[in-house]
Order: structure tokens, then C-alpha cells, then sequence
């Protein structure tokens, strides 16, 4: 028998990084972010989604879930915004995650909310709701979207006012960001609704939409224009499509990576 029919067969290369957990932040018993080491050879577009997942129990197959990545492309860690479902299959596990701990990431990241989806505009629509804020994250520090557009509108809407996280970040910390501050302190906007809870915005951003109340508020034009509007959303069904159907009233196209266009959505994300 000859040593060449000896070998160990190859190791068959896996899909997943093996990322330790840097940090782990609590907002409320409904929701929690944390903060992974980037691997090195890791390159993505701000706005696109990874699946992040944990080992199956007991030997089983990973449970994993798109998650939007919540850092911009540059960042040397890659942060996270998630729900926390008592009875999930991987969220019950996922939010009991300390620093130290390990989580497995896919090598591919992808995704329709980024820069390249969209065609020239002058204002930019990032509307989210839950845990849809999160590919926000990522845009609104890229450079590109404030050499882009002349004014970046961040609405998010959720139930509770407690579920505004990240609400200091987009109001106050943002201008203080080394490379995109003085940016986002001439060019953003930050619009929170809150729809069970008395707020000075209450209710869903499509009904202030519909109302033309987001509008006022922000002194603009009634309406979306497909001249100068661009919009990008991420967050429930029902949002997306009662959002998408309003911006196609208005003349606005939907967009995707092999065709850029007015407006893009993203449905792969966890909450």
C-alpha cells in the first residue's frame, strides 16, 4: 500500500468565521447589540447583511439568521443589533452571548441596501422599524452617502420609547464620528415615531407619510420626488410593502444591484 493512499483526506474548508464576542450591550429586555472581531480578509458594503449564528446543540447543524452588518465597511470591529426571542432558536441562545464568547459568521456578506442600488438623488430616506435600524448604522457613517446626497433623513419607528436604540448615537454622538462628523451635523436628520407610547412623533412612519405630518415636520415638500428622493427600507413586511406601494404612488422605481433605481428594500433580517 503506498503512502499517497495513507493520507488524511483534505479538510474541507468551512463556511463560517469562528468571531470572538468583543462586547455586549443591553438595551432593554426586548433587544441587544453586540460587537464581533472583524477577521481580517472580511470585506463588505455598508448596508449589507451577514448570517451569524451559534453551534447546534448537542452536535447539530449551526442555527443561523441574516443579520445586517451595523458597522460601515471601514470599521475595525463589526457590530450587530438583534431582537431577543425567549423561545427563538437562536436568539434564546444568542442573548445570553458574554465578551469572550465565540459566534460563527458566513464568509459571504450580500444584500440590496447599499449605495450601488440606488441611482443619483438629493436626499436619502433611511426608514427602519425594530431591528431594522441596524443597516442605518452602517450607511450613515459611510462617506459616500453624504458626497452623494445633500440630506440623509434617519427615521426609525418602534413601539415603546425604551426601543429607541440608538437614539443618542443618531442625535448627539454621530457629530462627534472622526471621518463623517461634521457631515452628519450639517447633512443628517434623525426622526424617530413611536407608535404605543405618548411622543412628540407618535404612530407609524407610514401613517405620518400617508398624513403628510413627516413632511412638516422636517419643513419639506409634501411628498416623495423621483427626482430627488431616495429611499432605502428595512424592518417588518407590513411597513415594507405599505411603504413600497406609497413610493410607487409618487413615481418612484424600485431599485436592485443589477439595476439601480429610486428606491430599495431589504427582507432578509432578524425582527
Amino acid at each position: 500500500m503506498s503512502d499517497a493512499s495513507l493520507a488524511a483526506p483534505p479538510v474541507k474548508a468551512s463556511p463560517f468565521h469562528e468571531l470572538e464576542v468583543l462586547w455586549v450591550r443591553h438595551w432593554n429586555d426586548q433587544l441587544f447589540s453586540f460587537g464581533v472581531k472583524r477577521p481580517e480578509d472580511f470585506r463588505f458594503r455598508s448596508g449589507e447583511f451577514v448570517m451569524i449564528g451559534l453551534p447546534g446543540e448537542d452536535g447539530g447543524k449551526p442555527i443561523l439568521r441574516a443579520y445586517s452588518i451595523a458597522s460601515p465597511f471601514w470599521a475595525e470591529e463589526l457590530e450587530f443589533f438583534s431582537i431577543k426571542v425567549q423561545d427563538g432558536a437562536l436568539t434564546s441562545r444568542l442573548q445570553k452571548i458574554v465578551a469572550g464568547d465565540s459566534v460563527l459568521m458566513g464568509k459571504k456578506p450580500t444584500g440590496t441596501l447599499v449605495l450601488d442600488a440606488l441611482t443619483g438623488g438629493e436626499r436619502l430616506w433611511l426608514i427602519g422599524t425594530g431591528t431594522g435600524l441596524a443597516p442605518w448604522l452602517s450607511v450613515a457613517r459611510d462617506p459616500e452617502t453624504y458626497s452623494r446626497f445633500k440630506q440623509v433623513i434617519v427615521c426609525h419607528t418602534v413601539r415603546n420609547v425604551a426601543d429607541l436604540a440608538y437614539r443618542d448615537f443618531f442625535s448627539h454622538e454621530i457629530h462627534d464620528d472622526p471621518l463623517i462628523g461634521d457631515e452628519a451635523k450639517a447633512q443628517l436628520t434623525y426622526y424617530p415615531t413611536v407608535t404605543r407610547e405618548r411622543f412628540e412623533t407618535p404612530g407609524r412612519i407610514t401613517d405620518r407619510i400617508k398624513s403628510g405630518d413627516l413632511f412638516a415636520d422636517l419643513q419639506l415638500p409634501i411628498g416623495f420626488s423621483p427626482n430627488s428622493d431616495r429611499v432605502m427600507l428595512c424592518g417588518s413586511m407590513a411597513m415594507i410593502k405599505e411603504t413600497g406601494e406609497l413610493l410607487e404612488s409618487y413615481g418612484l422605481k424600485e431599485g436592485s444591484n443589477a439595476e439601480p433605481g429610486d428606491y430599495v428594500l431589504e427582507r432578509a433580517f432578524v425582527g
